[in-house]
């Protein structure tokens, strides 16, 4: 990442102007050694030793320019390493030529036949190494495994492909020119030649890092360039080449060095963005380049001893590509295999459940439509875990994913190789089941059988409904998932735990049932609902002392329809919470209607009925604050009666009863008795009214002469009045239906009760006119 400019205190606009300027400097120092050979060559000027003076001018500037950014900071620690060393390397080659320089102005009527002393050379050797050991160490793209082996052989291949072809068109010549230059010169172009081509590779590998490409590319360059071009002048003019050398072609050095300098101060300005290049090319390239001598000796071009080197480089490097080849066939078979891989994976996660490891829905219609093309027999069976909600509700939805995953084992099991067990969604499952033999009607049979043990590592019981359709031909595949549809839906209805088979005509009932949801919908909007109370009197004096709401659905075309078949299925699609939103408003406004209207004489309770799925729901205690509020009932006048298996769904359920407690809102456990756990349930839940059921109402007035049976009879409703004033309940008795009941009742303890032999449902104007009766015969009696 690039540094910005708030990170660099030091390299702003005029650090980079300096940079520039260095530039500025070595580019004169050029034009002036350019202006100085003119000049010996028109003979203005005759000694050669003033052309050694241009190349450490030079150097000293741009060993100063990197110093000087060094100073500057701003500089990643990776990249000032960089610069670090190549400023040493620069001041080692700058000393070297500096010393050249002193000894031919020394000796400066032998500056024609006089070498490099060795001491400079070897200053100017070491600083081309220091130069190629500060390049090495630039930190290239992260690699592993084989892509570190395939890199290495890229570098290698590239760095013998460039060196092949500098070594046959550059220092092989100047080793067989007819002039040849001294030892030292010509170790000194072959270091500058391995650091060129050190660069050139180790530049293809790094990945837009501190140490800016552009820099890198100028610096090996510098070397390079210059290097290539003293060869072919050495080639060309023999020694005379030097003059022209140190004071044109060399110069060129520092002016790439410093423009390097200024790349990497851009770059640490974020003036430019490195991009991360693999240098696929690389290898390529140099295949290419070591061709190039080949070529020229097909052509004609002798086959002496520099050409055999460049054809020992040609193998190598043929050989080189080839392992490097190996390496890209053996990436490119696993890269196959890994994407053959993941695409059965994908396959696989396309057609099967996550959870389960079922087929999904997907598959399941595929295999039915492959089904309808065969003459082999074939059904659809449809498996709904009954009341499943509870499991999750109860344990959490961690132990019901198990559950489903047992479940899904099972049906495995018993599914065999016959059928295909498939999760639809949910807590649905269903198994496709094809072959002349299948009998699915015994499948059924032994699934229910093995759901009958405990099963899943927390040993629990489920129980499931099943529907059976036939795969007919020329049937569709969504009419043959409506038909299993409609049978498991049926087989609800009968009780659960059981299966159904399809049979023509069965869907009729089951769509009419569905769409009396949607016709519920409507009549929410449309007004078509009403809100009945039920008397709840006294038994002693008939004298009422609450009401119980009641639901009543007015149908434009049917009429009345019973609660009993518009409730479950305001259940089945939710309705049911807006529903019985609307019931309690209506209840706390009339029952706060009469209060206003009757004060002491009106109800003191009002009760409406809550389904599970309003406790359920989150917004449900806002719903009644809301109704409370809008209608200005008091709190303590409102009850909401709430079953038993109600109050058993969990953690949710428990904590709106409380709040609703708190708030003063009386509860009533509707249905006492018929549940598995109402004792219990009366120290759990914050109930202040229990309601005996109609259950236990019937037959406790039948006095067949058989004390002891009477005694049975009345034996819960005398046990649960018993239990209610122990704990100080309330209690009602619901489903009086005769004077010999309510008799027997008030002998039994029970003081408040309600049935059709007290008053039936009314509508509230006749609640009204009841209560003003009341409030009459209290005002005659008074008098």
């Amino acid at each position: 990442m690039p540094v910005t400019r708030e990170a660099l205190p030091s390299a702003g606009p005029v650090a980079g102007v300096a940079a520039w300027r260095y530039v500025q400097a070595a580019v004169v120092v050029l034009l002036l050694g350019t202006v100085w050979w003119a000049a010996f060559l028109a003979g203005w000027v005759d000694s050669e030793a003033f052309a050694y003076v241009f190349v450490p001018v030079g150097g000293v500037l741009a060993t100063a320019s990197v110093h000087h950014m060094l100073l500057g900071g701003g500089l990643d620690p990776v990249a000032r390493r960089f610069w670090r060393g190549l400023r040493g390397a620069m001041a080692l080659i700058t000393i070297g030529y500096a010393w050249l320089a002193l000894d031919m102005l020394t000796h400066a009527d032998e500056a024609h036949t006089r070498t490099m002393p060795v001491l400079a050379a070897v200053s100017v050797g070491i600083g081309f190494l220091a130069a190629l050991w500060a390049v090495a160490r630039v930190p290239v793209m992260p690699t592993g495994g084989a892509e570190w082996w395939r890199m290495l052989l890229d570098r290698t291949i590239g760095f013998l492909g460039c060196a092949a072809v500098l070594w046959y068109a550059g220092l092989a010549p100047m080793l067989s020119a007819r002039e040849p230059w001294s030892r030292q010169a010509m170790v000194l172009v072959g270091l500058a030649f391995v650091a060129a081509v050190g660069a050139a590779t180790k530049v293809s590998y790094v990945a837009g890092g501190p140490v800016d490409r552009t820099a890198i590319r100028l610096i090996a360059a510098s070397g390079g360039v210059t290097a290539g071009i003293v060869a072919v002048l050495a080639v060309r003019f023999g020694l005379i080449a030097a003059v022209p050398a140190q004071a044109v072609v060399m110069p060129l050095t520092p002016v790439l060095a410093t423009l390097g300098v200024a790349a990497q101060w851009r770059a640490n300005l974020g003036l430019r963005r490195d991009s991360a290049r693999s240098g696929k090319w690389l290898p390529y390239l140099a295949v290419v380049a070591v061709d190039l001598p080949l070529v020229a000796m097909a052509f004609g071009a002798p086959l002496e001893w520099p050409g055999r080197v460049v054809v020992i480089a040609a193998v190598l490097v043929t050989a080189l590509v080839t392992a490097r080849q190996y390496l890209t066939f053996q990436d490119n078979t696993r890269l196959l295999a890994d994407m053959r891989d993941q695409e059965e994976r994908l396959r696989y996660e396309v057609s099967h459940d996550a959870l389960s490891g079922l087929a999904n829905r997907a598959l399941f219609r595929g295999r039915i439509a492959t089904a309808l093309t065969s003459p082999d027999p074939a059904w659809v069976l449809l498996v709904d875990l009954d009341d499943f909600k509870a499991v999750n509700d109860l344990l959490g939805h961690g132990v019901g994913d198990r559950l489903l995953v047992s479940v899904a084992q099972l049906l495995q099991a018993e599914a065999g190789t016959a059928g295909l067990p498939v999760r639809v969604g949910g807590d649905e499952f269903a198994v496709l089941l094809t072959g002349p033999g299948a009998d699915p009607e015994d499948l059924a049979a032994r699934i229910l059988a093995a759901l009958d043990q405990p099963i899943s590592e927390h040993r629990l019981l489920v129980q499931a409904s099943i529907g059976i359709a036939e795969v007919r031909p020329g049937a569709t595949v969504d009419a043959v998932l409506r038909d299993a549809d409609v049978a498991m839906y049926t087989a609800k209805q009968r009780g659960k735990a059981g299966f159904v088979r399809y049979v023509d005509g069965m869907g009729e009932p089951v769509l009419a049932h569905m769409q009396l949801g949607g016709e519920l919908r409507r009549a929410l909007d449309g007004g078509e609902l009403r809100v009945l109370y039920q008397p709840i009197l006294r038994l002693d004096d008939r004298r009422l002392v609450g009401v119980e709401a009641l639901v009543r659905w007015h149908h434009p075309t049917r009429g009345v329809i019973s609660p009993a078949e518009f409730i479950p299925a305001a259940e089945r699609t939710g309705l049911i919470v807006p529903l019985g939103r609307f019931v309690l408003r209506e209840t706390c406004r009339q029952a706060a209607k009469w209060l206003a209207e009757f004060g002491p004489d009106a109800p003191l309770r009002a009760a409406a009925n809550v389904s599970a799925r309003q406790l359920h729901d989150p917004d449900f205690v806002a719903d009644v604050t809301a109704a409370l509020a809008d209608s200005g009932l008091p709190c303590e006048r409102l009850v909401l009666e709430v079953t038993e298996s109600a109050v058993l769904r969990g953690q949710q359920v428990s904590r709106t009863l409380y709040d609703l407690d708190r708030m003063g809102i009386r509860l009533a456990l509707d249905d006492f008795g018929t549940g598995e756990s109402s004792l219990s349930l009366l120290r759990a839940f914050p109930a202040a009214i229990v309601k005996l059921d109609k259950s236990f109402v019937d037959g406790v007035e039948i006095d067949d002469g058989q004390p002891a049976a009477a005694s049975a009879r009345q034996a819960v409703a005398r046990a649960v009045v018993q239990l209610a004033h122990t704990l100080g309940l309330d209690t009602v008795a619901e489903g009086i239906e005769s004077a010999e009941q309510a008799a027997v009742l008030r002998e039994l303890g029970y003081t408040v009760g309600q049935g059709y032999h007290l008053a039936r449902p009314m509508t509230a104007e006749s609640v009204s006119a009841l209560l003003a009766r009341q409030q009459s015969l209290t005002a005659a009696a008074d008098r």
